[in-house]
């Protein structure tokens, strides 16, 4: 296992705000040779705490205009309902998250989609139309004062 010191901790600090600093950079600002950092980090993906690195998308430059969580209800809670379940959201682009969670319901998603309109169809044409599905609950994103994704 991968120690946690301060320095890594700070090396993770960096690189979560800015995946893409240099090595030159990210080394000046814990403190460490680039070699050592290098080394460092090498260490933190080869260990599995970094698990990768991704581009973080403008929503409204890629047309996505409307925001949700919305919390589902299952009628049947056997595995092979919750695995069908999540196999069908798997192939739903609107769906970017699918969380498995304790009491009430038995989902929380985050969909993504261009409009009001949009969401709709997903509502009734897709989540609406899986088995077992017995509630839907909406909460529409009106703005994001903290969003550590972005």
């Amino acid at each position: 296992m991968m120690k946690n010191d301060r320095i890594n901790q700070q090396i993770l600090h960096e690189l979560s705000h800015d995946g893409r600093i240099s090595n030159l950079e990210l080394a000046d600002r814990v403190g460490l040779s680039p070699s050592a950092c290098l080394r460092r980090v090498q260490e933190l993906e080869r260990s599995g705490v970094i698990s990768g690195y991704r581009a973080v998308l403008n929503p409204s430059a890629i047309g996505i205009g409307f925001v949700a969580y919305i919390g589902v209800g299952l009628g049947e809670h056997s595995k092979a309902t919750q695995e069908g379940f999540e196999k069908a959201l798997r192939q739903v682009p609107e769906v970017v998250e699918c969380h498995n969670t304790t009491g009430t319901i038995e989902y929380l998603l985050r969909v993504e989609c261009a409009d009001l309109p949009a969401y709709k169809t997903f509502h009734t044409e897709v989540l609406g139309t899986l088995p077992h599905v017995t509630s839907i609950t909406s909460y529409v994103v009106i703005g994001s004062p903290k969003d550590l994704r972005a």
